[in-house]
């Protein structure tokens, strides 16, 4: 009977002493994250504003953490759902993370169906960025101000065209909300990504488009910028005007990135890498960086991207019905 009670109380121990060393390897192992690459899926093909600043912060993590944060492009199309999707069915152990606009969790879901739900299936890692960007056209039409654009809409409808980096993108939602405030038509061209649509607009072969990527363009001569989206002008550009000053406003639609992690993945490894990024996003070097491609870090709490997520989801929503814009499924 002393024998049976000494083994029990044995087994119970070793089990007791199994489950808190297996809690603690599980701590341990967020704890010493990352000790192999993390890969991060941007859902678009490489050379876009997403993958541009997308590879600022993959260079800048790798140098932080000594392990390498590789970039890994899924521009399958679908204004981004399939890379999204897979991020979504991807382990929840931090080693795999998305990096997208808004529009791709933000947007594209009210305006067709998506494998994934943006609120669910990821957690928040950090938001690293908002876009300064603007309307950019060929200068071959001798369009100097985004009023002139305006006029020569109305007189010429069906005319200009504008490409976008696809269907329920935020800067497909920019044009159709400007063509329903103004009244005018403007033929509007999905491409798979920003590198692409950008491809096309310098030789003119599309006329206008609203991307970061042309602002480099717009520097050396090759393109006209008639506005800068929002309610600031951009530093670089300070002669353009801002869509606020135009009176344009109610029909902006902002441009966000962030970093989402499947929904499940440990808090602290989610925190540490918040932290870590917060720091990072104050340095001289880090804003240079991302201002470099046309961006600017806001400070937000991680706990506060999913409410600002679902915020954004409400806005663009009511934007997409007042507008009646529509998409093929």
């Amino acid at each position: 009977m002393r024998r049976r009670k000494v083994l029990t109380l044995l087994g119970g121990g070793i089990a007791a002493g199994l489950l808190f060393a297996a809690q603690a390897g599980v701590t341990l192992a967020q704890t010493a994250w990352p000790d192999r690459p993390v890969k991060i899926v941007v859902p678009f093909a490489p050379g876009g504003a997403t993958d541009q600043t997308a590879r600022v912060w993959a260079e800048k993590l790798s140098q932080d953490f000594k392990q390498q944060f590789v970039i890994e492009n899924r521009g399958g199309g679908a204004s981004g759902s399939i890379g999204i999707e897979s991020v979504a069915k991807s382990p929840a152990d931090g080693y795999t993370l998305l990096y997208t606009p808004n529009a791709s969790i933000a947007i594209v879901p009210s305006l067709r169906k998506v494998g994934f739900d943006a609120v669910k299936d990821f957690d928040p890692v950090a938001r690293t960025g908002d876009n300064l960007v603007g309307f950019t056209i060929h200068p071959s039409l001798g369009i100097k101000t985004f009023q002139d654009m305006v006029d020569y809409a109305r007189k010429n409808p069906g005319k200009l065209t504008y490409g976008s980096s696809g269907v329920g993108m935020g800067n497909h939602l920019k044009i159709e909300a400007i063509k329903a405030k103004y009244g005018i038509d403007i033929l509007h061209i999905p491409y798979r990504g920003g590198a692409d649509t950008l491809n096309d607009h310098l030789p003119g072969v599309i006329h206008m488009m609203n991307e970061s990527v042309t602002l480099a363009h717009v520097k050396a001569g090759k393109l006209i910028l008639l506005d800068i989206d929002g309610s600031i002008r951009h530093p670089e550009f300070p002669d353009v005007p801002s869509s606020k000053e135009l009176g344009f406003i109610d029909a902006e639609i902002p441009i966000w990135f962030s970093i989402w992690a499947p929904a499940g993945t440990p808090k602290e490894i989610r925190e540490k890498l918040n932290a870590r990024m917060a720091e990072i996003a104050k340095t001289g070097d880090m804003k240079a960086k991302m201002l470099a491609v046309n961006v600017v870090v806001p400070e937000q709490a991680a706990e506060d991207m999913r409410r600002y997520l679902i915020a954004d989801i409400a806005r663009n929503k009511a934007i997409i019905e007042k507008n009646n814009i529509k998409v093929d499924q």
